[in-house]
Order: structure tokens, then sequence, then C-alpha cells
């Protein structure tokens, strides 16, 4: 769906509708629909209306506090920050390759957080929608409505939820806002008990995440026809891959893949991404629009996250996340899925590997090892990549002979989707909604498109250029005596103030 210009030079004639605020995401936003008389829909946008300025107020600081301080972007994702803040600052001082207890401690937490962040959206935040159909009483369609009519199904999601995040605890130290990745290694091995306590529940996390896996393939192979149909967009896609091209989550270079599947690039160094990715910034939301550069803003945007890793990667080494792959695959008859439900599939699927990669990596002895930290000859720049559980997430940071930060530019999941998810939306709107009187059941599939990204909108609110103003100055009776506005492009004017006629 695109603005016609008329659209465009006459936005006043046509019917405004919002949906605000966004439910079952991470932050604050809101989707705006334009509809001319006959309601069709003539503009679809979804707006970030929160700023955030984690870019610019860490400037000034000293490098080794960034592990720790860029977690407060998210009480969500807050390991997804933490190490690829942590992988930019082993650049900084010099390390390359961490030992393997390092290594492998940090491979163990981000298993660890994959596998909470995608319990806890998919049986809290998607399956309402999933479960109850989009059109549920809307005061049942919830986790409420979950524990009443599948109790079994919300209990393994919170204990699936619950060993994540002892996995995090164990590796950083608390479960939210932990403190064990440091520049150059870790600052806690795994003791033998704390592997026992793990290696005690890890077979039955297992079998609850194959049960969910069947789940949602039960649920999308059961109406195909409207499955793949809805929100269904074509799109790059953009991850990280290992050296053989199997399935990474913390550590490998950049693939990228057409609509149809064709590689475009592959094995690419993730430390050259400013040549590789723009960001474009739009006046109407505080999050950036990132395109490929070769391709140009019209046809370089791109998805990240679950779909877009399970679509890129070659296999996975864990067997039955590796079965399900192959089944996910064939269901896209020789060409990459792109219906935006398919993501909760890829999401299941990871939820699978992580916990076959968990109990895998456990009854290594590395994990014991004392050798945490490395250090080497300080550099001015790092670059840290990993992949959040939402998608591909850029951590940059340039610092003085001081320590201290003079640059940073982050680029998380969901603004690496931004594109993806306003054209998911517009999908939607086009076939789902449009010419037809808006109920609640109706704008809920908007918001079915957007959650299904599982978007983290506190993260990705790091605008660049101006923030818009308006400041007014009244008096002590309330009347405005002068007034100054700031636009979006940074011009400052000063509109006329209307005098008031006796």
């Amino acid at each position: 769906m695109t603005t016609s210009l008329e659209t465009a030079r006459h936005p006043e004639r046509l019917r405004r509708v919002c949906i605000e605020p966004l439910t079952r995401v991470e932050g604050h936003g809101k989707v705006t629909l334009l509809l001319d008389e006959d309601n069709h829909i003539r503009q679809a946008r979804l707006h970030v209306v929160e700023f955030r300025g984690f870019e610019k107020f860490i400037q000034g600081r000293p490098y080794w506090e960034l592990p720790v301080l860029v977690q407060r972007l998210c009480g969500i994702c807050p390991v997804s920050h933490h190490l690829a803040a942590a992988k930019a600052c082993d650049q900084l001082v010099g390390v390359d390759q961490l030992t393997p207890t390092a290594e492998k401690v940090r491979r163990l937490m981000h298993l660890g957080q994959t596998l909470q962040s995608h319990a806890l959206h998919f049986f809290h935040l998607a399956s309402p929608d999933l479960l109850f159909g989009f059109d549920g009483p809307v005061a049942h369609r919830n986790i409420v409505g979950l524990i009443q009519d599948h109790p079994q199904i919300a209990m393994q999601g919170v204990l699936m939820r619950k060993f994540g995040q002892e996995v995090i605890r164990i590796t950083a130290g608390k479960r939210i806002h932990g403190t064990g990745a440091l520049p150059g290694g870790v600052n806690k091995h795994v003791t033998l008990a704390e592997r026992d306590s793990l290696q005690k529940d890890i077979a039955q996390v297992l079998e609850w995440a194959e049960g969910a896996v069947q789940l949602i393939k039960r649920i999308i192979l059961t109406n195909p026809g409207f499955h793949y149909r809805f929100g269904a967009v074509d799109a790059n896609t953009l991850s990280l891959i290992a050296p053989d091209g199997s399935h990474e989550l913390y550590h490998g270079g950049l693939r990228v893949r057409d609509p149809d599947g064709n590689t475009l690039l592959d094995h690419q160094d993730y430390q050259d991404y400013e040549q590789l990715i723009h960001e474009e910034v739009k006046d109407w939301s505080y999050m950036k629009f990132p395109f490929l550069t070769r391709l140009g803003p019209e046809l370089g945007w791109y998805r990240v996250g679950p779909l877009a890793r399970v679509n890129n990667c070659d296999c996975f080494h864990t067997p039955l996340a590796e079965q399900e792959r192959q089944d996910f695959a064939a269901a896209g008859e020789g060409r990459p899925l792109q219906p935006v439900l398919a993501t909760h599939w890829a999401r299941l699927i990871e939820l699978l590997h992580c916990a076959e990669a968990i109990r895998d990596l456990l009854p290594d002895p590395d994990l014991q090892g004392t050798e945490l930290r490395l250090t080497g000859e300080m550099r001015e720049k790092g670059i840290g990549v990993i992949e959040a559980p939402r998608g591909t997430l850029f951590h940059h940071y340039e610092i003085n002979g001081d320590g201290l930060v003079t640059r940073a530019n982050l680029i998380v999941s969901t603004t690496n989707n931004n594109q993806a998810i306003n054209t998911a939306i517009r999908q939607v709107a086009r076939e789902f909604l449009d010419g037809r009187e808006l109920t609640e059941p109706l704008l809920n599939q908007i918001e079915v498109a957007i959650r299904a990204y599982d978007p983290c909108l506190s993260c990705a609110t790091h605008a660049m250029g101006r923030m818009p103003l308006d400041l007014e100055l009244c008096d002590a009776q309330g009347k405005r005596i002068d007034r100054l506005c700031r636009h979006p492009d940074g011009a400052v004017e000063r509109p006329s103030i209307a005098v008031a006629k006796h």
C-alpha cells in the first residue's frame, strides 16, 4: 500500500483511525490508518512515539561500564545488549579470541536468553491470538484466558522461561541486568553444582520445546491458505551464519539472501557493517529505517529475526531442530517462507534448538575452567554483533586515549525490521481491512502482524537528527505569550500568536 499523491496533499480529507497503545509488545508505539469515505485505507504506518537517547548519553562514559550500562535499554532482552556490548569491548581491549571457558559461558548465557525470550513471547504474548482466533473476545484473548482454557500450555511457557532465566542467573549473576560478561571475557565460571541443577531439568524442557513446535505446526498447517497469506511480504533476509553455513546465534559472518533465496552476501565480516548498511530517517517515527547500501532504500530493506535466520541457514547442528527445519523449508516449496506468522514456527524451532544446545553444552568441562579473561593492546574502535532473539543486533563504540566513549551507534533488531513491519501491516490492512467497517477484531489483525516480529520498541528508539519540539510560554493566567517550534528537519520558527478580539 502506498500513499497517493492526493492523499499526501490533502490528508485532512481522510478519516484517521489510531491503534494506541499497541498491546502485548515491549515499549510504546501506535499505528495510524487513513481512510477515505468508502473505508479504503490510503495509508498505514507504525509510529514509535517514545524517544530514548542511549547512543548520546553513554558518550563520555568509560568503556568498561558499557556491558552493564547498555542493558538498561530493556528488561526483556538485556543479555543481548550485554553480550553485544561485551563483544565490542573485546575489540577495544585487543582480544579477538576469548578463552574456551569465557566463550562457552557466554554462549550458554545467550542460549538461556534466547530460550526464555522465545518462550515468553510465544506462550504469553502471541498464543492467545493463535489459539482463540484473531477475533476472539478481547476480554478472553490474553494470558488469563490462556490459563483458563489451556492451563498446561500456560504452565509450560512459564516453566520454560523460568529455566532460561536460571541459565542467565548462573552465567551472568542475576536474571535481569547481570554482570557476567566483561571486556575480554567473563567474571565467573559454572560450578559443578550449578551445572547439575540445570541438567536435572533440561530433559523436561526439551520435551516441552518439542511439543511447542508440534503445536505451532498444527495451528499453521490446519489452515495454510490463510496463514501463508496473512502478512506475507517478500523481503531480503539478513542474519549471522556460522563458517559452515549452519544456524548461528553468538558469532559469525553476515549472510543476506533475496526473497527467492539467492545469496547476495555471504560470510561478510560485520566489522564492515557501515559500508553494507545505511539508515534512513523519516519525520513520522523516532525509529530509523536501515537498508542495504548496494540496493538503496526502496529495494534494500530487509528482515531479521527467527524467520530470517531459519530461512538463511543451511542446517542446524542439533538433530531435532534440523529435522524441523527441513519440514519448515519443505513448506516453502523451494522458496523461503515469507508469511509473517511463519515467524512463530521459526521461533519455536529455535526454542527447540536452544534446549538441545544447552543439553549438549552442559557436560563440557570447559565451563568449569579458571582462565576467564584476556587483555591485549587497546584499540580505538570496537564493533560487536550478535543474534538477539528478535534479530541481528549491532553495537559500535569508539573511545579516546582515556578510554572514554566518543561515539556510539546501535542498530537493534526491531530497527532492522522497521520497514518489514510497516510493509506487513500495510499488506494486512489492504487485504483484510480495506473497504470494511473497522472493528476491534479487525484492528487486532494489525497488531497480530506486528506482534509476530516480537518488537522491542524501547530498544529501537535511537533517532538520528533533531527531535521535534513545541515550546510555549504562558503568563500567570495561562495566556500564551510566545511560542517556538523546532521541526523534525531541525528548522526552527516562531509562529505568530493569535490576538484575541473583544
